[in-house]
């Protein structure tokens, strides 16, 4: 609806002033005499100012941000934000309005993921794999992977992934189940566990094996949720493993689920550049096409490097050893030194090694931090979310665990065989999915707009 030139001037007026209703009638002019940029700039100062009824308008103003570099959309809404509480949405209103990247599908033995919806925002590199059914109006950050292969994943709605996140299963034990309004921070990891609605997972955060996590829990940052724990509906957990520290309130769980929304809205406009590239490798080697490498990287036969992972050996080689899996979102960094990996060894999810050897027939749990000059032997089993120090020995053997790791038990034969056989599933992983990988090269897909079965039909 245009208005007249005065008419202009006032509500230009009121909107220094802070009026919510001058900015939608400002905005309703600019759509209307086609001033796209102008438009986009009053849709903003109307959503920080809480205008109402904007809802008609962002098919033309969406089509203005997505010509913008997402830096200079985020430039621009941070000049527009209105008082301080606002500058803190700045990310979260920002990104209703960039275009959304295709996450990476790929099918698990003829199976492909079931969503309700398109995500409403993904960033670059998510992959979506195999047995998933997910709800409608899910978030998923950069490099984050969802990954049903040896059991189903079911999410609700409303979900939302970090940056580098990861949720997955356990082979034929445990599938994973989320409720509606879950948020996981960045390198976080949900694995083969239950949570229910509306909980909080903050950064780093891992929820392991048979865990049930009850409604409106919130689990904080770098905390390890042990195998089968129960975690109660109301309260604040923490630490390794994480206990319960005190009830939380309805004012502190919705700001702390506000600031991790901001935080998943904020990685969709970090840098997408991939620092490195992607290897091709021989036929006996899986690298998911979402893997990220530089450098001098080698991996013998039957070995797998899988999605999100980074492994940047542009100073000094990576070596991978025969039939040894390295799972999705780890970090690899040889800049201090060479990192060795013997064979038939598993490194987990969102593990970070730096420059240190790990031995033959070993596994490093989910969402460890391996120190530069560390060295594990042969024959050790590290518990999930430990940490070593520069230089320090784990001795062939044990079971170790925390932070730091220590010795807790000798490794018996039934840790053993659940080590063979973690390596033995994943070696049928990676070869199921580089025939996946392969038959997605010789199909393509279309822009992302339509429903996965309609753009994969023959699978």
């Amino acid at each position: 609806m245009q208005q007249s030139h005065s008419r202009v001037r006032e509500l230009r007026e009121a909107l220094k002033q802070g009026s919510a209703e001058a900015a939608t009638l400002l905005l309703a002019h600019s759509a209307s005499l086609g001033h796209e940029r102008l438009a986009l700039r009053r849709y903003l100062a109307g959503r920080f100012l809480g205008a109402k009824q904007l809802e008609p308008f962002l098919p033309h103003v969406r089509s203005a941000a997505q010509r913008l570099a997402p830096s200079e959309l985020l430039t621009m809404a941070h000049s527009l934000a209105s008082d301080p509480s606002s500058a803190d949405d700045v990310h979260l209103v920002a990104s209703e309005l960039l275009a959304v990247a295709t996450p990476y599908v790929l099918p698990f033995e003829g199976t492909l993921p079931r969503l309700a919806t398109w995500p409403d925002r993904c960033g670059r590199e998510a992959s979506l794999l195999g047995r998933l059914a997910m709800g409608k109006g899910s978030w998923l950050g950069p490099g984050s992977v969802i990954r049903a292969d040896g059991h189903f994943v079911q999410i609700g709605d409303d979900f939302r992934l970090g940056a580098m996140s990861t949720v997955h299963i356990a082979h034929d034990i445990y599938p994973t189940i989320i409720g509606d309004r879950v948020s996981v921070g960045r390198n976080a990891v949900v694995h083969a566990c239950t949570v229910g609605d509306d909980c909080l997972i903050e950064d780093g955060a891992v929820v392991l094996d048979g865990s049930i996590v009850e409604s409106r829990v919130l689990i904080e940052a770098g905390s390890t949720v042990f195998p089968r724990s129960t975690l109660q509906s109301g309260y604040v957990y923490a630490g390794s493993p994480a206990r319960p520290i005190r009830q939380h309130s309805a004012e502190e769980f919705d700001r702390r689920a506000r600031a991790l929304h901001e935080d998943i809205a904020a990685a969709l406009f970090a840098s997408t550049g991939s620092g490195g590239h992607r290897v091709e490798p021989d036929q006996q080697v899986f690298v998911a096409r979402t893997a990220i490498v530089s450098g001098n990287v080698l991996a013998e036969a039957s070995s797998s490097v899988f999605f999100g992972c980074q492994l940047d050996a542009a100073r000094n080689p990576i070596s991978i050893g025969r039939n040894t899996n390295v799972q999705d979102n780890t970090i690899i960094d040889s800049s201090d030194g060479a990192v060795t990996i013997g064979s038939d060894t598993t490194i987990g999810h969102n593990v970070h090694l730096r420059s240190c050897r790990i031995g033959a027939h070993s596994l490093v749990g989910i969402g460890s931090s391996i120190a530069t000059g560390s060295m594990i032997d042969d024959d050790v089993l590290l518990a999930a979310g430990s940490t070593t120090t520069p230089d320090q020995h784990l001795e062939g053997g044990w079971l170790c665990g925390g932070r730091p790791a220590r010795p807790i038990s000798k490794l018996n034969e039934d840790r053993r065989a659940m080590m063979a056989l973690i390596v033995e599933q994943y070696c049928a992983y990676g070869a199921a999915y580089r025939k996946a990988q392969e038959q997605r090269a010789t199909k393509g897909g279309t822009d992302g707009a339509s429903s996965i079965e309609d753009r994969y039909p023959d699978w």
